[in-house]
């Protein structure tokens, strides 16, 4: 950690200042004595004090400091110190006063470090009481009643010396039955930054301001064109709502100079709200959102407030670097996600916000690096790793510029630990917020201090702050940039910085990662499931119409599926990743083959029918149909084992795929149906059945042959009669010739050959026996009828 030594670069007072400071120096040695040459106390009151640290090592009267104004005075102006005491004992306080203590000034970082952790101890340093006037006093404090106090007090009544950070103590003291003297029974350590004047030599501070939030929404998308979205929960809607925590942190950035960090996948969320989408209940039931104004309003609000403001975008979804190098990087495929999230980065943001963003930063959690974290986090093109002082340490008694080259041209910009940090925990208590505030103006001054150097100096808050360490970090960056040792500068100039050459460059090893960290890290199961899903994907996709409806939720959803919002709630990702793989299994299964009851073949060959079902919206090719006989000697299927045939059917449809099968042998064949892709992987699950093949046999035949001999006989019979009654009616003919040259008037009156008219009746008999004859089994059958789309019933039958 850098530590300051000495105070070089400090500017000179003015000769009024010094002297009244110098004899304020003189004024106190005396006093100091004195209380040197105090004599030791008592027994009596060894007990007493003793009695006391046992009742309450922090005191029996809790001192709160809500406000501090200003929080960097200059001379001439009045700090105001407001707050509560309140009595935690069983005894009544009398005479309390409360009073405004001055201490020393503290040299070093480290030592605002320890009076900020012991900032109630009874028997730290507390300095010396303003007095007089600036004392406010009460006459009885009752036991669990706080009572407000407000002291103001010029800044020269303080007796300030050089520039530097001073302690200002708010004690509280006053008497109880049990310990009759007055006695300082509770106190309260805030920090006072002292720089009445311009520096001649101001820190460059950048400070980043995330909008980052936790996966929101889901893979699945409606039916409709739009492909309205579906969002896991209505929590989003609650943060972007007036007063949530991200309408705060818009608010509250808006006229700040700051460098805006984002991950566009919230971008992308708050814009997909704006028009018509879907909430997913505990039930599991959609209803309509109804925050279309809400999201609106937010948005416009930001796009107003990064005017004119840089911008960096994280990768798509805030991926989690540090996962992705230690549990990842084995599993085929992790690393294209993260490419994938950092292209579609400046797209997103362009789009939404109407600003160019930087894409050049990556954001490890909590600035820790080690050499795999750094391999990855430029693997997708970025140059520059936001990490923080902790993790990469420097042993000079100073703290260098952020910027500094680790290799392969790379750039590390170092964020301080101390100043990074100080916005962490619960500050939704006044007095925590605003011991917040000053200590982190106090790191900042003591860091301008250090050296007579102009350096940059980086600082990298958590990532989703709460509303009130927002608006905490807005209260000190306010005071800071209205401050005299510090300018605003941004992340990117802040990266271009020249490096100080005596700062560290190693990366430090992996063993050095912390494992508190490490714990909390995505598994490599999280990777193997995600690479899962993506191989699922991948064969889906190929028989789409239109894969963009598909492949563009599904590829987002896998890049929340690693975001680093997802560290201390193992439950909650593996339920995340479980739904979105849950939701592409249903819709592959949406294309399927109907499933199919034993087929009944009657004859040596016949059509079998094979239904394929699209459930899904979109139409679906690129798909082959394959049946195979397992039997291939009993049943064959387009005159070999199998046949396979194109499939593309239109969304919401089923269509029936025709096979040739011909039957050598009675019996049972096993027949299996199933989809493949065109590059020959299996699709779906298979279809198997039986088809009874049912062939002619021999008695059948027999009876049928004697059939036919029958009817040829018949023929030959009638043929033979026919041929007969011809050659008579030709013999009656020519005697009827002989007949008419004898004696023409009698041929009416003749009388009708017998043998001729019995032709006549024969022959119309034979037809009329035609006519009536019943159809023959040599007759053709017709054609097998097509089926339709729905399941086959029992005993499905095809016949020839």
């Amino acid at each position: 950690m850098a530590e300051a030594a000495d105070f070089q670069g400090t500017s000179a007072s003015p000769a009024r200042r010094w002297l009244r400071r110098t004899g304020a120096l003189l004024t106190g040695a005396p006093l100091l004595a004195g209380l040197l040459q105090l004599p030791a106390a008592t027994p009596a009151d060894a007990a007493g004090q003793e009695s006391l640290q046992a009742a309450a090592a922090k005191g029996s009267v809790s001192v709160a400091v809500d406000s501090l104004t200003p929080s960097t005075p200059s001379e001439g102006d009045t700090i105001t110190v407001s707050g509560t005491v309140t009595n935690n004992g069983k005894q009544t306080v009398t005479g309390a006063h409360v009073d405004l203590q001055v201490g020393p000034p503290l040299e070093t970082r480290s030592s605002i470090d320890t009076l900020a952790k012991k900032s109630a101890d009874l028997q730290g340093p507390s300095g010396e009481k303003v007095g007089g006037k600036y004392t406010e006093k009460y006459s009885a404090l009752t036991p669990g009643v706080a009572e407000p106090f407000s002291i103001s007090v010029p800044a020269d009544k303080l007796d300030l010396g050089r520039d530097g950070v001073y302690q200002l103590a708010v004690s509280l003291s006053g008497k109880t039955s049990a310990q009759p003297w007055d006695q300082v029974l509770g106190v309260q350590r805030t920090f006072l930054p002292w720089q009445p004047e311009e520096a001649d030599t101001k820190t460059k501070t950048t400070f980043l301001w995330p909008l980052i939030s936790s996966a929101h929404m889901a893979a699945e998308t409606g039916s409709n064109e739009q492909q309205t979205p579906v969002f896991r929960d209505d929590e989003l809607a609650e943060e972007i709502a007036p007063g949530g925590r991200l309408d705060q942190m818009v608010s509250l950035g808006k006229g700040l100079d700051v460098t805006w960090v984002v991950d566009p996948d919230l971008l992308a969320s708050v814009d997909a709200m704006t028009r018509s989408y879907q909430v997913r209940g505990a039930d599991g039931s959609t209803t309509p959102g109804r925050n279309q104004e809400v999201a609106k309003h937010w948005l416009a609000e930001l796009q107003q407030a990064v005017t004119g403001e840089e911008v960096a975008a994280l990768p798509f979804g805030d991926p989690d670097l540090a996962s992705l190098a230690h549990n990842g990087t084995s599993v085929t495929g992790s690393l294209g996600h993260l490419k994938e999230a950092t292209d579609v980065a400046d797209e997103t943001v362009d789009t939404i916000l109407h600003v160019k963003p930087s894409t050049d930063f990556v954001w490890p959690i909590d600035g820790a690096v080690d050499p795999s974290i750094v391999k990855v986090a430029t693997s997708a093109g970025a140059d520059k790793v936001i990490t923080r002082s902790d993790s990469l340490q420097d042993n000079l008694s100073y703290t260098p510029s952020a910027a500094r080259p680790i290799g392969g041209g790379t750039t590390a910009v170092v964020a301080d630990a101390r100043m990074s940090t100080a916005f962490q925990g619960d500050l939704t208590r006044a007095s925590a917020s605003t011991l917040a505030v000053q200590r982190f103006l106090a790191q900042s001054l003591t860091l301008g201090l250090q050296t007579g150097k102009q350096r940059s100096v980086v600082v990298a808050p958590q990532r989703m702050p709460s509303v009130s360490q927002a608006q905490a970090m807005a209260e000190a960056l306010g005071a800071l940039q209205g401050g005299s040792w510090s300018e605003s500068q941004d992340l990117t100039d802040a990266a271009k910085a020249k490096p100080d050459p005596s700062a560290d460059t190693r990366v430090p090893p992996a063993s050095a990662y912390p494992s508190a960290l490490r714990k909390q890290e995505l598994p490599r199961a999280a990777f193997e499931q995600i690479a899962r899903t993506q191989g699922k994907l991948d064969k889906f996709k190929v028989i789409l119409t239109r894969q963009s409806r598909v492949v563009t939720p599904f590829g987002r959803a896998m890049n929340r599926e690693m975001s680093t919002s997802w560290r201390g709630r193992g439950v909650a990702a593996v339920g995340y990743r479980d739904g979105i793989e849950s939701y592409l299994n249903g819709l592959i299964d949406g294309v399927k083959l109907i499933q199919k009851s034993e087929t009944k073949l009657s004859g040596r060959s016949a059509m079998i029918p094979v239904t394929v079902q699209n459930n899904l919206v979109q139409g679906v090719e690129h798909l082959e149909l394959r049946l195979t006989s397992k039997n291939p000697t009993r049943l064959k299927i387009g005159g070999d084992a199998y046949e396979q045939q194109r499939v593309a059917v239109n969304g919401g449809h089923a269509q029936s795929v025709k096979f040739t099968t011909s039957a050598n042998a009675n019996g049972r064949a096993e027949v299996v149906a199933q989809l493949y892709t065109e590059d020959g992987q299996k699709y779906g699950a298979p279809v198997t059945f039986d088809v009874k093949v049912t062939e002619v046999t021999p008695t059948v035949m027999l009876v049928i042959g004697g059939g036919v001999l029958l009817l040829v006989l018949a023929g030959f019979r009638m043929y033979t009669h026919r041929k007969r009654a011809a050659a008579r009616e030709a013999e009656d003919d020519s005697a009827e010739a002989d007949d008419e040259s004898d004696g023409p008037q009698n041929q009416a009156d003749a009388p009708q050959n017998p043998e001729s008219s019995d032709a006549r009746l024969t022959e119309e008999s034979a037809a009329g026996s035609r006519a009536e004859a019943p159809e023959q089994p040599s007759d053709p059958a017709p054609d097998t009828a097509a089926e339709n789309a729905d399941p086959s019933g029992t005993g499905e039958r095809v016949d020839r």
